[in-house]
Parts: structure tokens; sequence; C-alpha cells
């Protein structure tokens, strides 16, 4: 009896837990998990009932879904880099609950290895191993359809900005931002938004890349014309490749974490293996040796079984050496192809820039790139990919049903909230007023309206020893006048000579596929010798200075130009040009001149009549179509090459002189590693023939206080004249290499330059001799370089209050063939980089 009346306690107790825990209903919490400051996503973080085990992840875009069984009370999320954060949980229910995290200064925490290797380096070893068989570049071809959002946003709103008068107009919107941001987050005040479709081509031997923008959706305060702006915002330009030694992010080169050299530049810690999509991976965090450098800091997942990057989070923390950049978060999952490389299905990067003063703010941008429809291994013909950004004509052309049944992903509440947010901000007339009065401050040119800009604002005043005070005004058509043809020019006025001067051109656009142009151009103006052979832009600032204070051997000269330009193939451009040029000298010049009679005059002024061709090759020079003008935004892993010849003929069109100049020249930046970035420029030209010396290769020097890239430091304005040269200018940037090792230094972000000019160059004696004053006595202003070379060799610092860079110069050959050489110059230049 006594055993059988326990047996009954036994299972009446029983029964009771089970009747409990059958009437216990579950706990499900589902939500979204972003970073307070900047809303953005977080993936991958580990949520969980706090007092057990149970849990999950979150998703590419942040979200999760968790349930369970169990009495609880409260819910986490832990994340690396991030503040862990605990809510707490209605029991038995299901409910939604957001969390936004705030980050964590800390590092990852030191590992110490008692013996033997690190556990994660053999896995690195792997990686490195199996990259070409996991790396996309190894496909033949391959092209997908791309999704792309991008959302530029103004945050880290201060009082100080608040309490401006003219923010005070937007006091309503500032207002509404906070219920945006939600009960953690910070408050952003998006400014542009956007979504792209397109397909993506890549081809590989020769490498090619395309992509065509099928259709755009923008909204943006001061933005009137989005068919600029819809070139860049597709994926062309957002392509991370961490299989690459080095990723370029804002023109800046970091080290990836899977670089074949990884163990010099990271700390690496085994945390976990796991299961993500059915398969078995390494979890390993990483952060850079040095936290001065261009690299990473994060988790990354690899799969056991190919050694591949299934997924990364990897983020530029604010100690890199970059200036006003808080943040650089780059986040990838990537997909196994059918061939066996893995390519990224969705990546997401967040660039978020600090303020510049107390009284400004901040700007964040968000790029999310989703890939589907992924087709690998078949090439197009080399024709296809002859213009890498193309778009169809009815781009913006589109309803909304359009985007909710091809966007990737749905927007989110917040995202539907920023595109009403920003229709509300441009309707505001002072937010047109700022951004315009920003654009003209860029580019040099006002928009007037649909039809027409003003500009560039160089050209509207100038201050010199010949014009006196000079006075003008500028302007060129837009695409709303015609999309066909750009009229434009300036007029100027000098009041000391009481002379007109002034420009006026009409480029017709033939073809915008090949992008082919004809062009007709009249100009009269005053320039000085050793300007007539550069093309400097009129709204550079070299070019504004040097229309001030004294003008140097200064000419009135007439042109008028024909001139006919065409893409053959895609990098391959050909200029032909036909010009007719008329020089009166404004200082004692005179051309010694035979007559047809044998005789010799004296002309004080005379004229060229010439006919050039010219190519230029750049494999993979980018360009957009801004309004009616093309915009090169530089190649990059291409040098570009250019080729110049000129023919002038005499008694052709009045022109005086026969002569052939050939002129070639290399442009390359190139990446070095470690040891940072070089520029490197060579020029190499003969002039056939008997010219004055205003008609040959002059040299540009440099008499200002300031550094100039592109001339001669040491070298005065007008000092060598050749008709056969060799130069090589380079430039090298250290960016933190040597001084991110020096401490306390290191803390300043300073950045070692070096700069290295080098001039060969000749002239032979029939054109030292043609150049006389009105006595008929030589004219030798200049000098001319012998058997030995011009060479000049700077070194600096940049990055010196983020503004200031310092160069020292030393001249190192012909020191003595004039009185007060510069053999030592010290130049300054403001700048704004990263």
């Amino acid at each position: 009896m006594k055993h059988l009346f326990v047996f009954q306690v036994f299972s009446i107790y029983s029964f009771t837990l089970f009747f409990i825990h059958c009437c216990h209903s579950q706990t499900i919490v589902s939500g979204k998990i972003t970073e307070a400051e900047t809303g953005s996503p977080i993936p991958f973080a580990n949520i969980y009932f706090v007092g057990t085990s149970e849990g999950g992840m979150s998703d590419f875009d942040g979200n999760f879904s968790v349930r369970t069984d169990r009495k609880v009370d409260s819910i986490a999320v832990r994340y690396i880099g991030y503040e862990i954060k605990s809510k707490q949980v209605i029991d038995g229910v299901s409910q939604v609950i957001n969390f936004q995290l705030m980050e964590n200064a800390l590092q990852l925490e030191s590992v110490l290895v008692i013996a033997g290797e690190n556990p994660a380096w053999p896995i690195l070893e792997e990686v490195v191993d199996n990259k070409k068989k996991n790396d996309l570049r190894s496909l033949d071809a391959y092209e997908y359809e791309s999704y792309t959002k991008i959302e530029i946003d103004v945050d880290n709103i201060s009082d100080k900005f608040r309490n401006r008068k003219a923010v005070k107009k937007i006091r309503t919107v500032l207002d509404s931002i906070q219920q945006i941001a939600g009960e953690d987050g910070q408050p952003i005040l998006p400014i542009f938004i956007s979504e792209s479709l397109s397909r993506y081509y890549y081809r590989n031997d020769p490498v090619y890349k395309k992509e065509n923008v099928i259709k755009t959706k923008l909204r943006g305060v001061g933005l009137t014309d989005g068919s600029t702006a819809s070139q860049i915002i597709g994926s062309t330009l957002l392509q991370y490749n961490f299989y690459q030694n080095w990723l370029t992010i804002l023109n800046k080169d970091f080290i990836s974490p899977i670089a074949a050299g990884w163990k010099g530049s990271y700390h690496y810690h085994l945390a976990d293996s796991l299961y993500l999509n059915d398969k078995f991976c390494y979890k390993i965090e990483f952060e850079p040796k040095r936290p001065q450098d261009l690299a990473f800091t994060g988790v990354m997942w690899i799969t056991k079984s190919d050694y591949a990057l299934m997924r990364i989070d990897a983020t530029v923390p604010k100690s890199a050496n970059l200036n006003y950049i808080e943040k650089i978060k780059i986040q990838q999952d990537l997909v196994k192809s059918s061939a066996g490389p893995w390519l990224p299905e969705k990546s997401r990067v967040v660039v978020d820039i600090s303020q510049f003063t107390d009284w400004s703010t901040g700007f964040l941008a968000k790029f999310y790139l989703s890939a589907k429809d992924i087709k690998i291994n078949d090439p197009k013909s080399v024709d296809f990919y002859r213009k890498p950004v193309t778009a169809e004509a009815d781009m913006q052309v589109f309803d909304d049903s359009f985007w909710e049944q091809n966007r990737h992903d749905s927007l989110t509440i917040t995202e539907q909230n920023v595109y009403r947010m920003i229709d509300t901000l441009r309707r505001l007339p002072f937010i047109k007023f700022y951004t315009d009065l920003g654009k003209f401050m860029a580019s040099g040119y006002l928009k007037v309206s649909d039809k027409l800009d003003f500009g560039p604002y160089p050209t509207f005043i100038g201050l010199n020893n010949q014009e006196g005070l000079r006075l003008g005004t500028a302007w060129r058509t837009r695409i709303g006048l015609s999309r066909h043809f750009t009229l434009g020019g300036y007029y100027g006025y000098g009041f000391d000579d009481n002379r007109s001067k002034y420009r006026a051109y009409l480029n017709v656009i033939l073809s915008r596929v090949k992008w082919t142009t004809l062009t007709f151009e009249r100009q009269e103006e005053i320039e000085q010798v050793w300007l007539l052979n550069e093309n400097i832009m009129e709204n550079s600032f070299f070019y504004t200075f040097s229309r001030v204070g004294t003008l140097r051997q200064p000419f009135f000269y007439k042109k008028n130009r024909i001139a006919f330009s065409t893409q053959l193939t895609r990098g391959i451009n050909h200029t032909i040009e036909v010009k007719k040029q008329a020089f009166q000298p404004l200082f004692d010049f005179r051309v010694l001149q035979e007559s047809a009679d044998g005789r010799t005059r004296l002309r004080e002024d005379f004229g060229i009549s010439e006919v050039s061709f010219s190519t230029q090759w750049g494999k993979d020079e980018l360009f957009i179509i801004d309004d009616n003008q093309r915009v090169s935004l530089g190649t990059r892993r291409w040098p570009k090459l250019s080729f110049n010849y000129a023919y002038g003929g005499k008694g052709v069109f009045g022109g005086d002189f026969q002569y052939h100049k050939f002129k070639f020249s290399i442009y390359k930046r190139q990446k070095t590693g470690k040891l940072g970035s070089s520029h490197y420029q060579l020029n190499a030209g003969i002039i056939l023939g008997d010219l004055p010396y205003p008609l040959l290769y002059n040299t540009l020097g440099n008499e200002s206080p300031f550094y100039v890239n592109f001339a001669y430091n040491l070298m005065d304005y007008f000092e060598f004249s050749s008709d056969r040269y060799l130069e090589l200018r380079y430039r090298h940037s250290f960016e933190g290499l040597l001084l991110n090792y020096v401490p306390l230094i290191r803390n300043f972000k300073w950045r070692l330059v070096a700069n290295a000019n080098v001039l060969f160059g000749g002239m032979k004696a029939s054109n030292q001799n043609n150049a006389v004053d009105a006595t008929a006595e030589v004219l030798r202003p200049f000098y001319t370089l012998g058997k030995k070379p011009y060479v000049e060799l700077g070194y600096g610092v940049e990055n010196i209050f983020k503004i200031l860079r310092m160069d020292f110069f030393h001249r190192l050959s012909y020191l003595n063939h004039r009185p007060q050489v510069s053999r030592f110059g010290l130049k300054a230049s403001f700048q704004l980089i990263l």
C-alpha cells in the first residue's frame, strides 16, 4: 500500500507538471535590430531569452523571430562591437520588440595562446590557398539583376545647429524625425533617397564591366534632374570583393582581412563554429594590429567545406588614419554559384561622416545592394561593353506598382517616411537657395533655369597690370534647351586697356552612344607665354591666380577652332582638330622671318594654322553623362595613355610657320600596398621646325608660396623652353606608414608625402635665335637645358590640422645658371582629404 501511495503521488505530480506545461503558451518575440546612431540594420546578431540557451540570429536586414516554451521575463541582444542590451517581455504572448544598439568602444579581447599556434591561423591559410576557386573573378563571365538603394542623411544634429536662424524654419521637421529614430535612436534628417534596378555584367580576359540602368527612383533636396545621379546610384561604383588584397573605398586602399599578408596586419580569434544555411562555418573575429592602419575590425564566417567567405561584417573604426570619418561599415552575404566561386547576394555599406564644426552637422550615407537572377560563364562580345554605364530612355518613367513588383526587398516604414519628408523639405524656398549656392561654389556654375547656367565664376573678375580691373560674365545652355547641343562662352572688359575679351563655342552632340561631338569655337583673349601650351580649366584656382598681378610676357591672341571627337571603341577616344591663331605681343617682341625675295624682316605679330590628331586610351576609364557634358571618373587599374600629333602649315590660312609636333603621355595611380599610393605621369615630346619660343614647350614653373602638383615648384614661371623634352612627375602618399608607429605623433594622424620632378630637354640653335626686340637684338628670356636634367625632390607632411599640407623642396641641378636660384623652398597648400 505504501508503494501504491507513492506511485499515485508521483503520477499526480507528473500530470500536474504536464498540465501546466500544456497550458503555458509559447512566448514569441519578433522585431528588428538597428544601430542607434545610424539606424542601419545589424545582421548576424545573437538574440536569446535571458536565463536560457534558446534564441536565434538576426538576418541580413536585422530582422529576427525567436520563440520559447519556457517561462521567461526578458530577452537580450549581443553582438561584437556593441553593448549588450536586454528588454522585458510579456510571457506567453506574441509581441514585437525592436532593439537599437549603441557601439562599444572596447576592442576585441586579447587571446593568450599557451602552446601551439592561433587556432584561427590554419583556417585563414586554407582561405588564402582556396582563393582562386572561390573568387568571382575566376569566372569567365557573370551577370545579374541588381537592386540598389541609397539614402543620405544629415546626422549629429547638435543644439547649436538647431538654433541657427535658417534651421529654425524646419523646426517642425526636426521634431518629427525623433519619432522616426525610435526610443533609443539618434535623429537623422534625410536629404536623399534612391532606388535603382539594373543589369550588371562582368567579363574576364579581358576584364570588362557594364551596367544597364533599367529604372531609377530618386528624391533629393536640391535635386532637379536625376539623369546624372541615375548613372552613379547603381552597383557599378559599389563593388567590393574581399578576395582582393586591397579594397578601394572613397579613393583609399584598405587591406582585406583575408589578404595574402593577413598575418602581418590583423589579430584573429576563432570565436565559434555553427551551421548557417545548412553549411558548417567557422566564426572568426578580427581587428587591426595597429588601430591607425587602414584596416577593418569585425567578424566573418568561413565555410568548412570550401574555406569560402560566406558572411562578413567589417568596420573601419574611428581610430583609423582618416579625416571626417566616424565609421565605414561593409556587410555582405555571399552565395555559391553553380561553377564554384561565391558572389555577393546582399551587400550593405554605411559611411558616417563626422561634424566639421560644433555648429554644423555630420552626414550619413547608406547603400544597399541585392543580386538576383545570377547567370555565369556567358560572356558578351567586346563591343557590348563599349559603354560602361548605359541607361534606358524611360528609366525615370514608372508607377508605384512597378517598384512594388520589382524591388528585391520591401521598403520599411522608416524608408516610406523618408520619401515623404524629403518632399516636404524640397518645397521650402530657403532649402533650394542653399543647395543651389553649394552647387555654384563646387562646380563654378549657377543654374538659372533648366535651359541656362551662369559661370564659371572665376571669369567674372580679374585684376592685373595689363587690363586693370576686369569685369565680365559667362554662361552656357543646358539640356532643357536642347539635348543635341551646348552653346556657351564668356565676355570680359578691361578698364585699363579698354579692350573686350570673349569666348564663344557651340558643341554639337552627334551621338550619345559613341559620344561623338563637333565643336566650333571663337576666342579673343590675353594670355601669358608660359600658359599658352597648358590646358588649365577656367574654373580652377590656379587659372584665377594666374590672372592676378603682373602678367609675364602677355600676348593678345585670336583663335578659331573646329574639333571632331568620337569614341571608336571602349576605352579609345579620337579627336581631330583644326585651328587658326593670331598672336599680338604686348611687350617688346619681334619675329625674324624670311620673305619670298630672300630678305629678312621683323614682324610684331604672327599666326599659325594647325591640324592635329589625338587619341586617348583608358581601358577601364569610367564616364558619366552630366547634362550635355561627358565627365570622366578616371581609370582604376590601368594607366591612361594619350598621343597627339600636330602639323602647322606655312602660307595656309595665314600660317607663318611649318612644323610638326609630337607628344606622348602616360598617367597612372598605382597602389603600393602598405607603402601607400603613387601617382606618376610621363610626358615626352618633340617639335620639328623653326618656331619662336612662345610656340615651343615652355615649362610651367611656380613662384607662388603654394604647392602645385602639375608644376615645377622651384622653377620660375618662365625659366626653361625646349623643342624636345622628356619629363617625369611622381607623387607618393605614404598614408599612415611610418608615422603610425611613432607614439604621440600617430595621434595627430599626420601622413608623409614625397615628390620627384625630373625634366630632360633641349633646343636647337635656330629656335634660340629667331625672336628679337625692336633693335633686332636676339631675345632669350628663357634658359635651355643641357645634357643633365632639371631635378627637384620634395618631402613633407599632409593632414596637419586635417587641412594643411607642407612640402619641402630641394633643387638639385641648374643652380648657377642665373642669379638668385631657389635651392630650397617651402610650399603650403590647403586640402580637404579623407
